[in-house]
């Protein structure tokens, strides 16, 4: 899947001189719903009523519609009334996949409400043949838009979208 960026906005992007570097991407093509179920698959699950938690470990699978996420450890954090997920934490080889797309970074916090993943660490996305790092990746499913920060290189196949 192409980069969803226009030739002018992507020149612009790059000739533009930053010392913090950002770029707006597009991810999964779809805005995904949020409120849909959410399912964790994992080798392991400790629960923590006292501080309202709950870590899921070993071989963590995450899903919410088409979107997935994945790492060696997630950590669940509930609201106060605790029933409702506020916050998962996802640490250890995260890779978050929507449709074609896949993200991969150190760590992600997935906020449900919102329906944002801020990905942080050596952050790597790739879309089809297309490729672009960076330290921050903050993804919006709402919208499925995202913002890649901090030195930003990217590799694109001419003539996408």
């Amino acid at each position: 899947m192409a980069f969803k960026l226009g030739f002018l906005v992507l020149t612009l992007a790059l000739a533009a001189p930053s010392a913090e570097a950002q770029q707006t991407i597009a991810f999964g093509d779809l805005n995904q719903d949020t409120t849909q179920p959410v399912q964790v698959a994992a080798d392991q699950l400790a629960v923590n009523n006292t501080d309202g938690t709950a870590v899921f470990s070993g071989n963590v699978v995450v899903t919410q519609g088409e979107m997935k996420l994945a790492a060696s450890e997630v950590k669940v954090n509930y609201a106060p009334d605790q029933k409702t997920i506020e916050t998962l934490v996802a640490s250890g080889g995260v890779t978050v996949t929507n449709l074609g797309d896949a993200a991969e970074a150190k760590e992600a916090v997935y906020t449900i409400d919102s329906g944002v993943i801020v990905l942080s660490g050596d952050v790597l996305l790739t879309q089809g043949g297309s490729a672009m790092a960076g330290q921050k990746l903050t993804i919006n499913l709402k919208d499925g838009t995202g913002v890649m920060e901090g030195r930003v290189t990217t590799t694109f196949v001419p003539g996408g979208n």
